[in-house]
């Protein structure tokens, strides 16, 4: 599974990036032929606290999977993503074996 993080108007922390990695690592449990994952993170208007934008695409074999969220942090927005994108896995895989 390739991941690759973009930030925009901004550099993201070494800390950051491998909170993103461990997280988005995981989803590969709930459906094993991920090929590419593209995380984007951008700050939106930084005058406001929930200004974190973090949202993540996932590329399988015949779809893909999105999920965006804007929070506090970007470690928030990236657990909540990735809470998102596991249901509709686990929903994607349920339809295919019923094929």
């Amino acid at each position: 599974m390739d991941i690759r993080i973009q930030s925009i108007h901004f550099d993201a922390s070494e800390q950051l990036q491998a909170f993103i990695q461990k997280k988005v690592s995981k989803l590969e449990k709930y459906y094993e032929d991920i090929k590419k994952v593209e995380v984007s993170l951008k700050v939106v208007k930084p005058e406001v606290a929930a200004n974190k934008e973090a949202g993540i695409k996932i590329l399988v074999p015949n779809g893909e999977f999105y999920a965006s969220k804007v929070c506090d942090t970007f470690e928030e927005a990236i657990d909540l993503d990735v809470e998102a994108l596991e249901k509709q896995l686990v929903k994607y895989k349920e339809k295919q074996r019923s094929k």
